[in-house]
C-alpha cells in the first residue's frame, strides 16, 4: 500500500472513531445521574468499539470527599467498578496520559488479575476531576494488536477530558442536591425531604384511610456531652444515633435530623400503640449500647414521644403533638439521665 492510501486509510479509521466518540458523547450528556452516567458509558464504549471488557477503576481513598458521600457507592456501581489504591492509578498514568499495552507484566500487582482474564492487550485512559486523578477506564480486548505502545492516544485522551467534564457537570449537581436534602453531619435526610414525605402520608392517609405515626426523639443530656467531652465528642453522638436509627426503624420508616439533637422518624401505616412500642424498643436499645468513643464507653440514651395523624392535623399539629408527648416522657422518666 502506497503512503497515500495508508493515509487515506488512517484517516477513515480516525474519523470513524470521530463519529463513536461524538455519538457516546451526545448521549452521555443528557444523563442526569453518576450511575446512569457511567453505565450508559461503559455500554456504548463496549458495544461501538466491539471491546471484550470494560472497567471502571476507582481511586481508593477517593482524592475528592463528594466522592465518599455515597454518589457512587449504588449497587450498580459496587457490581461494576474496582477500588485500586491511589499510588498504584497513578504508576499506570505517568503525567496523567493514557496507557496501551499487549504486555502485563507491567500490569501485574496494580490491576486485579480477574479484569485481564482472556484479554491480550489494555487500554486503561484517565479520570480526571478538579485537576485530580481519580479513576480509569480500562479496556480489554483478546487481540493483543488491538491495543500497544506505538499506538497513539489522542483519541482517548478526547475521550478522557469529555467524560471527566460530563462526570464533573453530574457530581456537582448531584452534590447539590444532597446538600439540599440531607444533613452532612449525620447522614440522614432533612426538614426538607420530612415535610415531603409527611405530606405523602397525609395525602395517602385522607384518600385510602392508611394511618401513620411520627417520633419525635432527642438526645438526652446532649449539652452536658458537649461540656464535659466537647463539641467533637457531640457530633459523634449525633452520627451515632442517626446511624442505630436507621438501622433500627423498618426499611419503609424514615428518618429525619430535625434540628439540634432532635431526630424525628415517620411510621408508615403504624398506629399509635404500635409508634409507642417501637418508642420503646429504640430507647432501651440506646439504655444498652453505649457509643465508643476514644477508650470510653458513653452511656448515650434518648428520649421518645408518639403522635399518630388522624388526617386532620396539619404537619405542625402533628409534630407539637409528639413534642409535647416526647417532653411528658422525659420529665417521667428523669431525662434519662446522662450520668458523668
Amino acid at each position: 500500500m502506497s503512503q497515500i492510501h495508508q493515509l487515506i486509510e488512517n484517516s477513515k479509521v480516525n474519523e470513524s472513531i470521530a463519529r463513536k466518540l461524538f455519538e457516546i458523547e451526545t448521549e452521555v450528556l443528557a444523563c442526569q445521574s453518576s450511575e446512569e452516567l457511567l453505565k450508559r458509558l461503559l455500554d456504548l464504549i463496549q458495544a461501538k468499539f466491539q471491546l471484550s471488557g470494560i472497567s471502571l477503576l476507582l481511586a481508593e481513598p477517593t482524592p475528592l470527599s463528594y466522592l465518599i458521600n455515597g454518589n457512587l457507592q449504588s449497587n450498580w456501581h459496587q457490581n461494576h467498578t474496582k477500588k485500586i489504591s491511589a499510588e498504584k492509578l497513578a504508576l499506570l498514568h505517568v503525567d496523567k496520559k493514557p496507557l496501551l499495552t499487549n504486555d502485563f507484566h507491567q500490569l501485574e500487582n496494580i490491576i486485579p488479575a480477574s479484569l485481564l482474564t482472556g484479554a491480550q492487550s489494555a487500554a486503561l485512559t484517565p479520570l480526571s476531576l478538579e485537576g485530580k486523578l481519580f479513576g480509569s477506564l480500562l479496556f480489554t480486548d483478546k487481540s493483543p494488536a488491538r491495543f500497544h505502545q506505538k499506538l497513539g492516544t489522542f483519541h482517548l485522551e478526547q475521550l478522557a477530558v469529555k467524560v471527566s467534564l460530563c462526570l464533573s457537570n453530574v457530581l456537582i449537581r448531584e452534590q447539590l442536591q444532597y446538600m439540599a436534602h440531607y444533613d452532612r453531619l449525620t447522614g440522614v435526610a432533612n426538614r426538607r425531604l420530612m415535610e415531603v414525605c409527611m405530606s405523602e402520608e397525609l395525602i395517602r392517609q385522607r384518600r385510602y384511610g392508611v394511618p401513620f405515626s411520627v417520633l419525635f426523639i432527642d438526645c438526652n443530656k446532649f449539652k452536658a456531652i458537649n461540656d464535659t467531652y466537647g463539641h467533637d465528642c457531640g457530633d459523634k453522638v449525633l452520627a451515632y444515633v442517626a446511624s442505630q436509627l436507621q438501622e433500627l426503624i423498618r426499611e419503609n420508616d424514615k428518618c429525619f435530623r430535625y434540628a439540634g439533637d432532635e431526630f424525628v422518624v415517620v411510621l408508615a401505616s403504624q398506629t399509635l400503640l404500635e409508634a409507642e412500642q417501637a418508642s420503646d424498643r429504640l430507647c432501651q436499645f440506646f439504655n444498652n449500647n453505649p457509643m465508643q468513643y476514644q477508650n470510653l464507653r458513653l452511656p448515650v440514651s434518648i428520649s421518645c414521644g408518639a403522635a399518630e395523624s388522624d388526617g386532620k392535623q396539619s404537619m405542625d399539629e402533628l409534630l407539637k403533638c409528639a413534642d409535647k408527648n416526647l417532653y411528658v416522657n422525659k420529665k417521667a422518666n428523669n431525662g434519662m439521665v446522662f450520668k458523668l
